[in-house]
């Protein structure tokens, strides 16, 4: 007994100990907070948005993100009130809000929760005529999604949730995760970049902005600040000189933003350059915080001005029945990286692009943005919201990751997000494929996913 209550005790004082050193350093105290947000943020989405196990989405995504602090962190799930609050060794608390129709908000210190009345909820029709999963009648593409799906190296799972393949516009296959389907939004993180990339298409079309044009950010406006000639177009192709911000440390630019700023758009416009306007490429949710402000600012000034200009001018057309991209506390949609919705909305969005920004006969996109938006930027793979297949040698700065896919067709370009988020539009093979999981460690293996389709489909063209 008394060797337990010395253990007890020993414990007891290094958490105490542990946690005094955390709040007297400021960098210690960020750190807690951005992870006590990010499991509240997304718990809170997997259980009301997703209708998840939340204890399931935390030890396959939160728990090995956070390997090194994951014993500390405490969450409270309460579904009456539908929200999560989290903490480490009982501080830092965050907490995380649903709202119908806007996804969860996380919620910073006592700030209320802005009403989110008035958003319409009626569901959009889907346009997929089989309401069941299609299963590949080719068995070549069967046995692609069988190896996607595969888990060969336990160490590194590569939990594929959801994949899915349209071929000339019609479904010839999917396959989903136990506790999966076809109507479970996930959790897209930078495929959002892409769907603004669409948002902003939809307005340069309404004559509300030009690529061409000085960014409208406010806090850009005097011609003495050098960022007041950053132009629309530079955002989209991350050439605009802000910082790469997704870096290796524990608390970056990006991270500060999500998960530190109630005014995520802010903290961005009060960014420094790092380099003069359309020198340099960084990647940068900054950019796409600012570019969302501004869908935000056309629509009516408000989350739900900017969710109803969203349904209304993209997610209804495509039939993008699950898709919700959540907010900050002002009203801006996370456009860096907080869309949920389905792989098959995914691959209606990626039709979109294949068709040339057209759907069913009404023009969506201007003519020629497609082009641009997967148009070579600077001497990079990265073209405007998408990746591209025209550089194979080298690899991203700071990431060290390569790019394209040097096994694809050259035509080829893609979104892409974090943990294995994938839409890959092949214009040669009038092919688009939908790959989402929650890979945090280990390879996808999308390449070779879409190279073995392509291949079927050249064996046995009758199946197309």
């Amino acid at each position: 007994m008394v060797l337990r209550a010395l253990k007890i005790t020993l414990v007891t004082l290094l958490v105490a100990i542990l946690g005094a050193a955390i709040y007297l350093n400021t960098a210690g105290r960020d750190l807690m907070r951005t992870a006590t947000g990010s499991v509240s943020r997304s718990l809170c989405a997997t259980t009301f948005l997703s209708r998840l196990d939340p204890d399931r989405m935390f030890d396959e995504e939160q728990r090995p993100l956070m390997s090194s602090i994951a014993w500390a962190i405490h969450y409270d799930v309460d579904r009456a009130r539908r929200e999560v609050r989290t903490s480490v060794l009982g501080g830092f608390a965050a907490r995380a809000v649903f709202r119908e129709g806007l996804g969860c908000l996380l919620v910073h210190g006592n700030d209320p929760v802005p009403e989110a009345a008035g958003f319409e909820s009626a569901p959009i029709a889907s346009p997929y005529p089989q309401a069941e999963v299609v299963e590949p009648t080719d068995p070549a593409i069967h046995h692609a999604l069988d190896r996607a799906f595969a888990e060969a190296d336990p160490a590194h799972p590569r939990l594929t949730k959801a994949v899915v393949v349209l071929h000339n516009g019609q479904l010839i296959g999917e396959r989903y995760a136990a506790g999966y389907g076809p109507d479970t939004p996930i959790y897209a993180h930078s495929l959002t970049k892409s769907v603004v990339n669409a948002l902003i298409g939809v307005l340069v079309h309404q004559g509300k902005l030009r690529l061409d044009q000085p960014a409208p950010v406010a806090a850009w406006r005097s011609a003495a600040d050098p960022r007041h000639a950053i132009t629309v177009d530079q955002l989209l192709r991350m050439d605009s000189g802000l910082p790469f911000d997704e870096t290796d440390g524990a608390v970056n630019p990006m991270s500060h933003m999500l998960f530190l700023e109630r005014d995520m758009a802010g903290y961005a416009a009060r960014t420094p350059l790092a380099h003069p306007p359309g020198t340099a490429w960084g990647y940068s949710n900054l950019s796409y915080v600012l570019l969302s402000q501004m869908i935000r600012d056309a629509a009516g000034g408000g989350a739900v001005d900017a969710g109803r200009f969203m349904r209304h001018e993209l997610f209804e057309p495509l039939g993008m029945r699950n898709a919700v991209i959540e907010t900050d506390a002002t009203g801006t949609p996370v456009g860096s990286s907080n869309v949920y919705a389905s792989a098959r909305d995914f691959a209606r969005f990626g039709q979109l692009y294949l068709d040339d920004g057209v759907v069913d006969g009404r023009r969506i996109l201007p003519e020629g943005w497609v082009d641009y938006s997967h148009s070579q930027t600077l001497k990079t793979g990265y073209g405007a919201g998408f990746w591209t297949n025209l550089v194979n040698e080298g690899s991203v700065p700071v990431w060290d990751a390569p790019w394209g896919m040097p096994q694809l067709p050259k035509d080829m370009f893609y979104a892409r997000g974090a943990l294995g988020q994938y839409v890959v539009i092949v214009p040669s093979e009038h092919l688009v494929v939908v790959r989402m999981g929650i890979t945090v460690a280990g390879s996808t293996k999308i390449g070779d996913m879409v190279a073995d389709i392509i291949a079927a489909l050249h064996r046995q063209p009758s199946q197309s």
